[in-house]
């Protein structure tokens, strides 16, 4: 992208990488969000802030987690900058803590849509070669 042309905050389409890798910390940090977006149930929950806060309760009965164990991932993406949450008394709701999350998971979303993923299963008729992907010519 030229100099003069304007970069649109949060459009990965116009972002360019920097001439050298961040510092280690950056990457550290990165591989640690990465590694929490790589469970499913922490995934479930995500996707669900989507549509706007919730509670712990509401978490549990979308992701199918058991409250406690919601509660759980719900620190762990808090101590991330993940998630966010929002006290009125007692109670709390949890929402996504700003547009750059909810911009990767559209994103991820937008790019499993489109593209074949491939699963090992373990069944009794799979085999090594039933799960590579296939090959292109």
């Amino acid at each position: 992208m030229p100099a003069d042309t304007p970069h649109r905050h949060g459009d990965p389409a116009r972002s360019e990488l920097p001439s050298g890798l961040p510092s280690d910390a950056v990457i550290a940090d990165l591989a640690d969000v990465f590694g929490l977006l790589g469970d499913p149930g922490r995934m479930r929950i995500l996707l669900a802030l989507l549509g706007g806060p919730l509670r712990v309760n509401e978490l549990s009965d979308r992701s199918g987690l058991s409250p406690s164990a919601t509660s759980h991932a719900l620190r762990l993406l808090r101590s991330h900058r993940v998630v966010e949450a929002h006290r009125e008394g007692r109670t709390a709701e949890y929402a996504l803590a700003d547009e750059h999350v909810r911009d990767f998971l559209e994103l991820g979303l937008a790019h499993v849509g489109h593209t074949v993923l491939v699963h090992t299963v373990a069944t009794p008729d799979a085999t090594p070669e039933a799960c590579d992907p296939p090959a292109h010519p």
